[in-house]
């Protein structure tokens, strides 16, 4: 089962990339969808979708380099490199989790590589 459930993720990007367009992910995403950001904050299926699309022109030459696609369960766990030509390099990690062949949830969390030192301290009390 966690293999057609990476395969339902691995799709979904692969297929969002090479087309450029969040038609193809629609049907991939149940109607219930909810995309979760570490701020609390979270979209429904169209809210998301429509950030995603608006987000793709501007990133049309972003690279992605995958670093591990796990699955255990119903969960699927992408961490990726991306970078923009001229841009800042980020590590991504999304958290999808599949229900009944759908994509039912993600959580995302984006830190941008040349500052990630600057967040292995943060359990520091402040002066130290």
């Amino acid at each position: 089962m966690t293999t057609d459930h990476k395969s339902i993720v691995q799709r979904a990007l692969t297929e969002l990339i090479e087309t450029g367009s969040v038609e193809v992910l629609k049907p991939l995403l149940s109607e219930d969808f909810i995309h979760h950001r570490p701020d609390s904050t979270s979209s429904t299926k169209t809210v998301w979708l429509d950030a995603v699309q608006a987000a793709l022109i501007p990133l049309a030459d972003m690279q992605v380099e995958v670093r591990h696609l796990l699955a255990d369960g119903d969960h699927v766990v992408l961490h990726s490199r991306r970078r923009l030509p001229d841009g800042p390099e980020i590590a991504v990690v999304d958290i999808w989790r599949v229900e009944d062949g759908l994509i039912a949830e993600c959580w995302e969390t984006i830190e941008p590589v040349a500052r990630a030192a600057a967040n292995l301290a943060w359990w520091e009390p402040a002066g130290h």
